[in-house]
């Protein structure tokens, strides 16, 4: 270990000893090689990135550290099942890095518009992200993910403020007409026109072996623990719990998160491929939710999990009229997806246009390719 209390020791001392008669040359030579020292440490310390030790990133001059970037990475890759090469690591690392100089830049524009979300409307969110758990659950999860409950306030923070900004400078913008509704039915009237019964449903699954990037708790590791989940599931829907809430917090099918469940319409001659699955949910009306069904490996034909299926609605086959509030919002909320994408894809192009950004790391990572190239 390098000593930093010698050079620093031998500073002091030359200079306290100084004076018009006592500088001499050994004073000299003993205060160049401190401070030769004290330049090599600075070096050795500086060793990275060249933004300054630890310093990944800066978006108008405010810095994004290493300690910040590996708190991110180090939650998304907890779980992995083996070790993650270096090139992946950086990959990761990288992909990680862009969404937060992109939440930075929101985050500043947040400060200008005095639109950062203030504390009542933060504890409110985490009082809603809280009520599906007890606390020794949600604490779990915390440490689960290697995260502190002011990690959990500052996440609330931000992302309650991102939106705000999206509001108002995207959202706000989106205008979407009787006349636009309209000329989209008239072009794309077939979409309208269901050749065959309907089924819209949701799910819930529990697997064996859970996808380690999923952040659930008490995920299954055997078909015994498994089994044991997706009963308690079951019996918190048959005690009245929201079939989406529940599937959010528990399920592993990738529509859980992003919308309870749902998995939209789907035609009846698709799930007649499957006959116990079609038998189960023909028996149902809607708002009423299946027992427990296995899931199969489509190669081994072996269980690799279970499932519980939910009838929302059936619809019958024949057109649907324009007439129809349902195929009016529908399309309404299409057009809006559609144009919320596009104007957000040019707002995040014109306010990077308009940041200083300095990516370190990816700078880094260049001239080590550019060295293991030679």
């Amino acid at each position: 270990m390098i000593n930093l209390e010698s050079p620093l020791a031998a500073i002091t001392s030359s200079a306290s000893s100084l004076d018009s008669s006592s500088f001499s040359l050994a004073h000299a030579r003993r205060l160049a090689f401190a401070l030769m020292a004290l330049l090599l440490l600075a070096a050795v310390a500086c060793n990275g990135p060249k933004g300054g030790p630890g310093v990944m990133a800066t978006v108008n001059g405010h810095t994004i550290t290493r300690d910040q970037l590996d708190k991110y990475y180090k939650n998304q890759t907890a779980d992995a099942p083996q070790a993650i090469s270096d090139e992946q690591a950086d990959n990761l690392r990288l992909n990680i890095l862009h969404g937060m100089i992109d939440n930075e830049i929101l985050m500043q524009r947040a400060e200008k518009l005095g639109l950062i979300a203030t504390d009542d409307e933060v504890n409110a969110k985490i009082t809603e992200a809280k009520a599906p758990y007890t606390q020794e659950e949600w604490d779990k999860q915390l440490k689960q993910r290697g995260i502190t409950a002011d990690d959990v306030k500052r996440e609330f923070r931000q992302q309650l403020t991102i939106q705000k900004v999206l509001n108002r400078e995207v959202v706000s913008k989106i205008n979407i007409t009787d006349d636009d509704i309209k000329s989209y039915y008239e072009h794309h009237k077939a979409e309208f026109n269901f050749i065959e019964t309907q089924y819209r449903l949701a799910q819930i699954v529990v697997t064996a072996s859970a996808n380690p990037q999923l952040k659930l708790p008490d995920k299954a590791q055997n078909d015994q623990e498994a089994r044991r989940k997706i009963q308690m599931i079951y019996n918190r829907l048959e005690s009245g719990e929201d079939f989406a809430g529940v599937a959010t917090k528990y399920s592993e099918s990738p529509d859980a998160a992003q919308n309870g469940g749902d998995l939209g319409f789907i035609p009846e001659s698709s799930l007649k491929t499957d006959k116990i699955t079609f038998d189960n949910i023909s028996r149902l009306k809607p708002g009423q939710f299946t027992q427990i069904m296995p899931v199969y490996d489509p190669g081994s034909r072996q269980i690799a999990g279970y499932r519980i299926l939910k009838l929302i609605g059936k619809e019958a086959a024949g057109q649907r009229e324009l007439s129809d509030p349902r195929v009016q919002q529908a399309i309404r909320e299409q057009l809006r997806d559609r144009r919320e994408q596009l104007i957000k894809a040019a707002y995040y192009d014109v306010i990077h246009d308009e940041a200083k950004i300095e990516n370190f790391f990816a700078e880094d990572i260049l001239k080590k390719a550019g060295s293991n190239g030679k």
